[in-house]
C-alpha cells in the first residue's frame, strides 16, 4: 500500500510541476499582450510605456481613491464574513456566533495572500478545533459558498447585459462578447434544475456521488438557501460596481454604471482562473477597455490593495484567532 502511495506521489510531482509552468506561461502571455496595448497607446502620444503609465498614475487622485478604497475593504469583511457565518449555521453548527467568525474569516486574508484554499482551510481547523465539526463538512460548506458566489458573478452580469446590451455590443470589437456572454448564462441557467434535482435524489438515483463528505452541504440546502446566501453577499458586488466606477473617474477614465455593472462580475470570473497575478482579469480589462489599455495597470493597483488592506485588518484579529485555533 505504502508503495503504490509513494508511485502516486511521484506521479502527481511532475503533473504540479507542468501546471506550475503552463499558468506561469499564460500570465507571461495575458501580461505580454496588455504590455503590446499601452505601448500602442503610448506611440500614439510619442511616449514611452513606462512614460505613459506614470503619466497615468500621476493624474489620479489618490486621497479621494484611499477615501473610497478603506470603508469598501471594511465594508466587504463585515459583509463577506456574515455570508460566511449563515452558511456555517445551516450546515455545521447552529450555536456558531458571527463575533467568532469575525477573527477566523479576518486572518483567514492573511493565508489568501498565499492561496485561497488555505484560507479556507484555516476556517475548517477552526471549526474541527472549537465544534468539532469534520474537516469535510466544514470544507464543504466553503465550497457551496463558493459555487453560489460564481452565480452571483453571473446573475449579475446578466442584468447587466440585458439593461445595457449597447455597451456590451460596443464592446465586442475584439472578443465576440455578445454571443459568449449569453451563451455562458444560457448554460448555467440550464444547470440550475439539474443541480438541485441531483442533490435532492430526484435524478440519478443510484449515483453514490452526493453522498460523498465534500459535497454534505449540497445535499442539506434548499432553493431557499441559495437564494438568501445570494442576498446576504449581494451588497458587495453591488458595492464593487459603485467603487470601481468612481475609482475609475478618479484616474481619468470616463465608464458609467451600466458597463460595470455588465463587465465587473465578468472581470470578477476571470480573476477566478489559476493563474499568477489575476492575468486573466488584467488582459480582460484591457480588451473590455480597448481605449484605456491603462485600466490593466489600474486592476492590479486596486487588487493589490484590496488583499493588502484585508491582510491588515486579518493582522488586527491575528491575536485573536491564534487563540481560537491554537489555544
Amino acid at each position: 500500500m505504502s508503495e503504490e502511495a509513494g508511485e502516486i506521489r511521484v506521479d502527481k510531482k511532475p503533473k504540479s510541476i507542468v501546471m506550475r509552468i503552463v499558468t506561469w506561461l499564460l500570465a507571461f502571455g495575458c501580461f505580454y499582450l496588455v504590455y503590446g496595448r499601452v505601448e500602442v497607446a503610448a506611440a500614439r502620444l510619442d511616449l514611452s510605456p513606462q512614460e505613459y503609465l506614470i503619466q497615468f498614475f500621476a493624474g489620479a487622485d489618490w486621497v479621494m481613491w484611499l477615501s473610497l478604497m478603506i470603508p469598501y475593504s471594511i465594508f466587504f469583511f463585515l459583509v463577506d464574513s456574515h455570508a460566511t457565518w449563515r452558511t456555517i449555521r445551516w450546515f455545521n453548527t447552529a450555536d456558531i456566533k458571527l463575533v467568532q467568525i469575525l477573527p477566523i474569516r479576518a486572518s483567514a486574508y492573511i493565508l489568501s495572500l498565499v492561496n485561497e484554499q488555505v484560507g479556507k482551510g484555516a476556517m475548517s481547523l477552526y471549526l474541527l478545533r472549537s465544534h468539532k465539526v469534520p474537516g469535510w463538512e466544514a470544507l464543504s460548506s466553503m465550497i457551496f459558498l463558493g459555487i453560489v458566489e460564481i452565480y452571483q458573478l453571473l446573475i449579475i452580469s446578466c442584468v447587466g447585459v440585458i439593461l445595457y446590451m449597447d455597451l456590451v455590443n460596443a464592446a465586442s470589437t475584439q472578443l465576440p462578447l455578445n454571443r459568449i456572454l449569453p451563451a455562458v448564462f444560457m448554460v448555467a441557467l440550464l444547470y440550475i434544475p439539474v443541480h438541485l434535482m441531483y442533490f435532492s435524489g430526484r435524478i440519478f438515483s443510484g449515483s453514490t456521488l452526493r453522498d460523498k463528505p465534500l459535497l454534505r452541504a449540497f445535499r442539506q440546502a434548499r432553493p431557499l438557501n441559495y437564494l438568501l446566501l445570494l442576498l446576504f453577499k449581494l451588497p458587495n458586488l453591488l458595492m464593487a460596481v459603485v467603487v470601481y466606477t468612481l475609482a475609475l473617474e478618479l484616474f481619468n477614465v470616463p465608464v458609467g454604471f451600466g458597463q460595470m455593472l455588465a463587465f465587473l462580475p465578468v472581470i470578477f470570473l476571470a480573476a477566478a482562473l489559476p493563474l499568477p497575478f489575476h492575468a486573466g482579469a488584467l488582459l480582460l480589462w484591457t480588451v473590455l477597455f480597448p481605449d484605456y489599455p491603462e485600466v490593466g495597470a489600474f486592476s492590479l493597483v486596486m487588487h493589490t490593495f484590496f488583499v493588502s488592506f484585508n491582510a491588515v485588518i486579518g493582522l488586527i484579529f491575528l491575536p485573536k484567532a491564534n487563540k481560537e485555533l491554537f489555544g
